[in-house]
């Protein structure tokens, strides 16, 4: 598939895992697609820890469970009955894990724009996360981002350094179902808002002319 097909049908998934295996080699090619990902000053801040021990997601899909019962109890009773419904991991389910960090002191003092704006280290570390999606999805393997954990929690479990922080946890692996629509709005939780109620044109607040407003209705027509 092209980049566009790609974008337009990644999803973060937590459901559908198969179970099949995922190849080394195919592996390697959704790893090398983050590490191609720009980076502030060229300084690749980025490390992938890929889990597989059994053992070691139970002790991280633990973690999840306590937060996710947290954010449960944290919620007004009509969304609770919505989030009961909603899965928010596939620790267990999915072929592996893969854990995304930061280093933002890689390769040096002296990295062009970091100095300015130091987050673009975690910046680049995203980027290099929707490299993989990208490259996850146009292989037929689905991707889904975990949240529901205290950074500082799961860093004892990995061996992972004081200074290195944690970006992403993600759930990879081949899938049964194919969705056109992302699970939160599937389940009722949210929906996407249009491109075109985003845009601005040459300050904050102000609208873009008629004719770009049409051409980015139209495309987003167009993908339905």
């Amino acid at each position: 598939m092209d980049v566009y097909e790609a974008i337009r049908k990644r999803r973060d998934v937590r459901s559908w895992f198969s179970g099949k295996h995922i190849e080394n080699e195919v592996l390697s090619r959704i790893l090398d697609a983050g590490n191609r990902a720009p980076s502030v000053g060229l300084s690749q801040p980025w490390n992938f820890i890929i889990i597989r021990d059994v053992e070691t997601r139970k002790k991280i899909k633990s973690i999840v469970e306590a937060k996710r019962g947290e954010f449960y109890e944290s919620l007004p009773d009509g969304k609770r009955e919505k989030f009961r419904n909603i899965k928010i991991e596939g620790v267990l389910e999915s072929d592996l894990n893969i854990c995304v960090t930061c280093d933002s002191t890689r390769k040096g003092p002296d990295i062009l724009g970091r100095a300015t704006i130091p987050e673009t280290s975690e910046y680049s570390v995203v980027l290099s996360i929707e490299n993989m999606w990208l490259a996850a999805r146009a292989e037929g393997i689905g991707m889904g981002w975990i949240s529901f954990f205290d950074p500082e929690d799961i860093k004892p479990v990995l061996k992972i350094p004081e200074n290195i922080k944690i970006i992403a946890y993600l759930a990879v692996g081949y899938l049964n179902e194919d969705h056109d629509i992302p699970e939160l709005e599937e389940k009722g939780w949210e929906k996407r808002i249009p491109v075109s109620n985003l845009v601005y044109e040459n300050f904050w607040g102000n609208s873009t002319g008629q004719y770009l407003e049409k051409a980015l209705e139209n495309y987003a027509f167009q993908w339905k």
